[in-house]
């Protein structure tokens, strides 16, 4: 048990970091002097920019699996391989290009034109996709186009929905729970709408499909931009320069010291205190127990038709939404910390069950109707967790430090989904399905445990039922490695 000394340090080192979050928010009050009637318009324009970007995103991320899945419907081969370097190319770029944003999101668009194109042509014309050179030439040609796409994606949500909310909040917490919820449930709205849309048109006409999908992107960029460009020019504060020492890169630039200031940002971002929350989060991306195009060319495999599909992703979209309403309201009763330990718990319970029913020796569609049932109802833990862990890395990283940290935890998020779709490459028939699934058990299992650790440090203990009435869900905070690193940081640089 810790003395009344150490208790008593602890306690002003925690006013101390609450002092520092809450005088960074008052300064963006204070320059950015937004009336709440402009701060209503601001956040409108956000929402509209938010919602063609996720809308073209969603269509688009679940058209291209299904799309492939009818092309080459019995391996999950062309699929896997496709979305490896969709994955890849964020893992290793996305921390370098935090300069490149804005056209990178342009070239975001082009590239999901073309890749429609290009699926068009193989839908098309049989020669495509049968002939060895062919097939080879034109999934490598698609996944080139997935990874600008998936860049331009990734460095989005890196600047819009992990640091313009917290400047277009100016300071309030209420406002910054606001957002961040309505942001997500945009997000699942259009995550539930746009692939249960695509989907049906695709049973009637795979090839209006893919024609529909293209014609979106292009149609909606003016509009998308436009807005953006508004909220930009509305919140002075989002044209403040921040004080970084890596921003971006230019061309003349040289590897090494790329690859320096790369190592840099991966060394504050482990020794940071919202490292291990920032961690859990990431590992749950090595899952192929979701809706995404492992799971999606399975169930096609399984015999299960397209708008079926996606009537069960958008009964998923539901719950995710559903976790928009219930995360903010169990964080207000017992804080984001300890709202996270009971979200991820949830998670690997349901996901457990998902991979039992993949083991029973039974009929193939009973074992995929109950682990269809499980990955849904899990939804609910995992946006719930990410709602939590976000709240708490915005409230714990400084600003001068969240783009870095926020790139490192993106990178690290598709190196565990490449690892997902590793796991399809190695066991590519419908039939090894099981084999991932047990993989990505076993990955959110191991967030729990780390997310765990980080409670522990935080509180003292994991569960205490008397306390729940304590909104902020703090106690003892036990000096584990990682916080004997921030701490000495802090206090060397007077934070």
């Amino acid at each position: 048990m810790a003395s009344s000394g150490e208790a008593e340090q602890r306690l002003l080192q925690e006013d101390h970091g609450e002092g520092r979050i809450e005088m960074e928010l008052m300064d963006a009050t204070e320059s950015s002097h937004i009336s709440d009637r402009e701060h209503g318009t601001i956040c409108g324009l956000l929402y509209i920019s938010h919602f063609l970007s996720a809308w073209n995103s969603r269509v688009f991320e679940f058209g291209a699996f299904l799309f492939l899945a009818n092309i080459y419907p019995q391996t999950l081969l062309p699929a896997s391989v496709y979305a490896l370097a969709r994955a890849a190319s964020a893992a290793l770029l996305s921390p370098m290009l935090g300069s490149y944003l804005d056209r990178t999101n342009l070239s975001q668009r082009v590239a999901v034109a073309i890749s429609c194109i290009l699926l068009f042509l193989m839908a098309e014309y049989s020669y495509l996709r049968e002939g060895i050179l062919t097939y080879v030439g034109c999934l490598s040609a698609l996944s080139l186009l997935a990874c600008v796409e998936k860049l331009g994606s990734v460095l989005n949500t890196i600047s819009v929905e992990r640091d313009w909310v917290v400047t277009v909040a100016c300071g309030h917490e209420q406002r910054l729970q606001s957002l961040n919820s309505r942001m997500r449930r945009i997000d699942l709205f259009c995550k539930l709408i746009g692939p249960l849309t695509v989907a049906l048109v695709d049973s009637a006409s795979p090839k209006i499909a893919v024609a529909i999908t293209g014609g979106m992107t292009v149609a909606s960029v003016y509009l998308e931009y436009h807005s953006i460009a508004r909220v930009y020019n509305a919140v002075p504060e989002l044209k403040r320069p921040k004080e970084v020492k890596h921003q971006g890169f230019s061309r003349s630039t040289g590897f090494w010291t790329r690859a320096k200031a790369t190592m840099s940002g991966a060394a504050i971002y482990a020794r940071h205190q919202a490292f291990l929350p920032s961690f859990s989060l990431a590992l749950l991306y090595l899952t192929v127990l979701s809706f995404a195009g492992q799971m999606i060319t399975y169930l096609v495999a399984l015999g299960l038709s397209s708008s079926l599909i996606g009537v069960l992703r958008g009964i998923s979209a539901l719950f995710e939404i559903s976790a928009t309403w219930i995360g903010p309201r169990v964080m207000d009763r017992i804080g984001p910390i300890r709202g996270g330990i009971w979200f991820i718990n949830w998670q690997i319970m349901c996901v457990a069950i998902a991979c039992v029913f993949l083991w029973v020796d039974s009929h193939p569609k009973v074992a995929a109707f109950g682990t269809v049932c499980a990955v849904i109802a899990s939804r609910v833990g995992l946006w719930g967790f990410d709602l939590s862990a976000q709240i708490i890395v915005q409230e714990e990283v400084e600003s001068e430090h969240r783009g870095t940290f926020s790139s490192q935890e993106f990178a690290l998020q598709n190196i565990f989904e490449m690892l997902a779709f590793a796991s399809t490459i190695m066991f590519p028939r419908p039939d090894q399905f099981r084999y991932p699934a047990t993989i990505s058990a076993a990955a959110v299992t191991l967030a729990g445990v780390l997310y765990a650790l980080f409670v522990r440090s935080r509180r003292g203990h994991l569960v205490h039922f008397s306390s729940c009435a304590d909104r902020h869900g703090r106690r003892k905070d036990h000096h584990h490695w990682w916080m004997r690193i921030s701490n000495r940081d802090s206090s060397d640089t007077g934070l």
